[in-house]
């Protein structure tokens, strides 16, 4: 009788550890069945949800929010540039009413992604994420011409995130802020990145 109940839990259990496995075959199958804007769809999903758990995580934090301060602005511009292989500058918004505090390096999915904060004059906090691993968010494959995203906007958590692509890159404005000031900032953001290449 014991063995009975042994084998019967062992079974059991490969039958749920193998559950698991088909699952994964048939998502996979599946992913490759889908069409090319239903990958784009996720992936941009994917990409607005990294930025707003980035924001949640480092945005909280008074006294290591940054790695490097607004204060050694041209060190943190160097240090990003060098880490991402293409110029990083981070906008000017104190005509928005948001000061740079600084920015971060963070893991990717396959390299690195730069974040960049601010704060308004209550202490409010705004992080711009930057990212290069941008494939499926409309840039098309190395030599294809780039198909550039208009502004999206998600709410992941309490964070509502602005979020689109300019050239090799995607960016993301996070904040606990509504969406016509998302907006409103991502403008500003898109109109001094676009006028800087």
């Amino acid at each position: 009788m014991a063995a009975g109940i042994a084998i019967a839990v062992v079974s059991g259990a490969a039958g749920w550890g193998l559950r698991g496995e088909m699952r994964a075959e048939q998502d996979v199958g599946m992913a490759a069945q889908r069409t090319p804007s239903a990958i784009t769809v996720a992936s941009a999903i994917g990409f607005a949800q990294r930025a707003a758990i980035a924001h949640a995580v480092y945005s909280p934090d008074v006294r290591r929010a940054v790695e490097v301060g607004a204060d050694h602005e041209d060190q943190l511009v160097a240090w990003l540039s060098k880490r991402m292989g293409s110029p990083m500058k981070p906008p000017h918004l104190q005509a928005l009413g948001y000061a740079l505090d600084g920015g971060r390096l963070l893991p990717g999915d396959k390299g690195p992604v730069a974040q960049f904060m601010y704060h308004d004059n209550a202490g409010a906090k705004l992080t711009l994420y930057v990212s290069n691993e941008i494939n499926g968010l409309g840039v098309a494959a190395p030599g294809q011409k780039n198909q550039e995203t208009a502004f999206r906007f998600a709410r992941e958590g309490g964070v509502n995130v602005f979020y689109w692509v300019n050239g090799p890159f995607g960016y993301a404005i996070s904040a606990d802020a509504d969406k016509a000031e998302l907006a409103r900032v991502s403008g500003e953001v898109y109109r001094q990145l676009d006028t800087s290449r």
